[in-house]
């Protein structure tokens, strides 16, 4: 067998370098999607939800990706294919998901948008960021890993730190951070497609510098036979069945681990909007309660006609003027203050209503409704369909409600319910955190700094690390630290100490970089590493899969009907699930190398 020759500093750096901009599109998918599905519209029960995409995503991509790049060789190498298809995927749509907003669709169209775009860009994203661990691991010899992966590390960590600062950075640069109700900020919108060229500028790079070793000369730096003219395949039932009790020990850490960092991805930024920026609630309404039946929906329509609940706003039927009831359609105050149109409140610039069906407008010198002047003005208070309404009805629901050119309702899936006496019905709303609000817009922001400090504390807690006598200490005080971060944020109401939270998580973060790899791959010497590499990422793919999945039966657990989801408790559930993953790391037993496979040999292969 061949060994293999030292690399220079900048070739190690090469290889690893697309890292960089692979992870500011990671970066900006983790800090940004609760915000924008939260800004279209999305129940906060259901965010969680919408993160199964990324992990179920990545558990069918990375070992398909894995195994099959152990076959691959074409003219652009064995790993750099992969790399080259992903990549380019990741920029198209990252320049798509966060105008999710921006398209005029409704918010059940807008939704479905985001996450068909949410899935397209983690799978592009896994299958971008795959070679790049493997190509240390092919290229690499034993001495120069560790200056290998540290380099990866450090361009990981730089990454997020770009990805998650750029919408804050954007504002201070003068980009507008607020915009209308249902539509994601600007800062957002350019952060996504900076970080799209980026991405691309990093990609175009490594194609540059990176040249793979050709079949015959991997297989001899490698110390692999070649198979005569047979064509090996790698089955994924084999590998597991052979794998290293490593590999399960330290799976069942990462399990707790990757179940609480979903949590952070999923609940924090209301969570710091509503702790540390006081943003403020409003009413959603999800449909009402008729005759002891309740008709779930965020649009209902009365006789084909009165669109009485669109997209979780209750629409408004008139107006009273001093005791008068006017219906009306839109409604001026002050001669040029337009506090209702086209039956809707008007939000301001800040996102918050004009007026409110709970109290009166006081103080209004005058009064238009409809282009027609009231006399007599003094106070104003807008009515709802159903508070004027009496007699059966025949009441719709449907998934999209849009108006046609004509001005007619038009509906699709539509649901039709009978109600004997419309008077006993009564809206049914939730407390939500006003996301057009200046402060939940800046709290998003905040965030992203937050997880670039998270990032930083990562890369100096990998510096001291290596320096404990003991990896299972410190893989241990790692979680145990992450785990009280986590705690912290769930309750901290200064945004400047939440930093000293974050750099907590960050502890956390570093350990779950460093050691289930270094671990892992120590007790799977000459075994098929892209292979199992891909089956390992299962380890971080399950546990948030099944953390999506519970997320909102936990939250509704903790919820109190009516009031606001406690999504700061989801924190509390985070610290304790890394406490757990802490205790877990006793169970490892390193060194086990139990089960090593022969390695499949590369073979010239077209894709």
């Amino acid at each position: 067998m061949k060994t293999k020759p030292d690399l220079s500093f900048w070739k190690l750096w090469n290889l690893s370098f697309g890292f960089f901009g692979v992870q500011i599109a990671y970066a900006l998918q983790s800090a940004n999607v609760s915000r924008i599905f939260t800004t279209i519209g999305a129940d906060p029960h259901d965010l969680s939800y919408f993160w199964i995409l990324p992990p179920l995503m990545g558990l069918i991509v990375q070992p398909i990706v894995g195994i099959l790049s152990d076959r691959t060789w074409n003219r652009f190498g064995r790993r750099l294919p992969w790399l080259i298809g992903g990549a380019l995927v990741a920029v198209i749509v990252m320049c798509l998901l966060p105008n999710a907003g921006s398209f005029s669709f409704t918010v059940s169209s807008a939704i479905l948008f985001g996450l068909m775009s949410l899935m397209l860009l983690d799978t592009s994203i896994n299958m971008a960021m795959q070679p790049f661990k493997m190509l240390v691991g092919d290229m690499v010899n034993e001495k120069q890993k560790g200056l290998a992966y540290s380099i990866q590390s450090f361009l990981c960590n730089a990454g997020s730190v770009v990805g998650f600062i750029f919408p804050i950075l954007l504002m201070w640069l003068g980009i507008k951070n607020v915009a209308p109700a249902g539509v994601v900020p600007d800062t957002v919108i350019w952060s996504f497609y900076i970080g799209a060229a980026i991405l691309l500028l990093c990609v175009i790079y490594s194609l540059v510098k990176i040249k793979e070793w050709p079949p015959k000369l991997y297989n001899e730096y490698n110390g692999i036979e070649e198979t005569a003219g047979k064509k090996q395949s790698a089955n994924i039932i084999t590998l597991l069945r052979k794998a290293p009790t490593t590999f399960w020990t330290v799976g069942l850490v990462q399990f707790f681990c990757w179940f609480a960092f979903l949590f952070l991805w999923t609940y924090a930024t209301n969570t710091v909007a509503f702790k540390a920026f006081d943003t403020p609630a409003v009413e959603s309404y999800t449909g009402i309660t008729c005759e002891a039946r309740t008709i779930e929906s965020k649009n209902v329509v009365v006789n084909d006609s009165i669109l009485i609940l669109s997209h979780g706003t209750k629409m408004v039927s008139g107006v009273t003027v001093n005791g008068v009831y006017y219906p009306a359609g839109t409604v001026v105050a002050n001669g040029n203050d337009t506090i209702v149109k086209d039956h809707a409140v008007v939000l301001d610039e800040s996102g918050v209503a004009k007026v409110s069906f709970s109290s009166e407008k006081p103080g209004v010198a005058t009064v238009d409704v409809d282009g027609t002047r009231i006399p007599e003005s003094g106070s104003v208070k807008i009515q709802d369909y159903l508070s004027r309404m009496q007699g059966s009805v025949k009441v719709s629901t449907a998934d999209i409600v849009a108006h046609a050119p004509d001005g007619s309702l038009s509906m699709e899936d539509a649901s039709d319910y009978e109600i004997s006496d419309v008077a006993k019905c009564q809206y049914v709303s939730k407390t939500v955190l006003n996301a057009a609000s200046p402060e939940y817009n800046e709290a998003g922001n905040w965030l992203g700094l937050l997880y670039a400090v998270q990032a930083l504390g990562s890369v100096a807690w990998a510096v001291a690390l290596p320096r404990f006598r003991s990896r299972r200490f410190s893989y241990t005080l790692s979680l145990l630290l992450g785990g009280a971060g986590f705690i912290m944020t769930g309750f901290i109401t200064n945004q400047y100490l939440l930093f000293v939270a974050f750099i907590l998580i960050g502890c956390a973060w570093a350990a779950m970089l460093a050691w289930p790899f270094t671990i892992l791959t120590n007790s799977l010497k000459g075994g098929n590493i892209g292979a199992y590499l891909g089956l390992f990422n299962c380890t971080i793919c399950v546990p948030q899969i099944v953390a999506a999945l519970v997320g909102g039966w936990i939250l509704s657990a903790l919820s109190t009907p009516g009031e606001l989801a406690p999504e700061y408790l989801m924190m509390v559930v985070a610290g304790v699930s890394l406490v757990i993953g802490s205790i877990c790391v006793f169970f490892i037993k390193e060194g086990d190398g139990g089960g090593k496979p022969q390695e499949t040999p590369v073979e010239s292969e077209n894709i």
